[in-house]
């Protein structure tokens, strides 16, 4: 295939789409332009028309660390809802959970317990 960048196109896509396929295209770089993944096919930064990229980098504030410490003799809340469930390290039984998605969709959730009382954290692929 050619290496130079093809300035024809098989249809009319949405700006930031291949051209050819229809694949959505990666990010543009600093310089250049960009590879399709699917079709391999190169296009240069007009295949963006006028599209405009910003983005926010938001740092944690001093407060941030600081609600992390708790106060000698307070209550440190739990990470979520609390489920009747022996923790493997401590014995306690009262663990939090919280759950996300991190395998493909037409697989189950990842389930995060963290025990209440000693902070022992453990995952499970429901």
């Amino acid at each position: 295939m050619n290496e130079s960048t093809h300035d024809s196109a098989s249809f009319t896509t949405t700006p930031g789409f291949c051209p050819d396929c229809g694949s959505i295209l990666p990010l543009l770089g600093d310089h250049g332009g960009v590879t399709c993944y699917a079709c391999r096919r190169k296009w240069g930064a007009e295949v963006f028309g006028s599209m405009a990229m910003t983005y926010t980098i938001h740092f944690n504030d001093e407060d941030t660390y600081a609600s992390s410490k708790q106060a000698d003799g307070d209550e440190e809340e739990p990470d979520g809802p609390i489920v009747d469930r022996k923790c493997p390290q401590c014995n306690h039984d009262k663990m939090s959970y919280a759950t996300l998605q991190l395998r493909s969709a037409d697989e189950g959730q990842t389930v995060f317990y963290t025990c209440i009382k000693c902070k022992f954290k453990e995952t499970e692929n429901s």
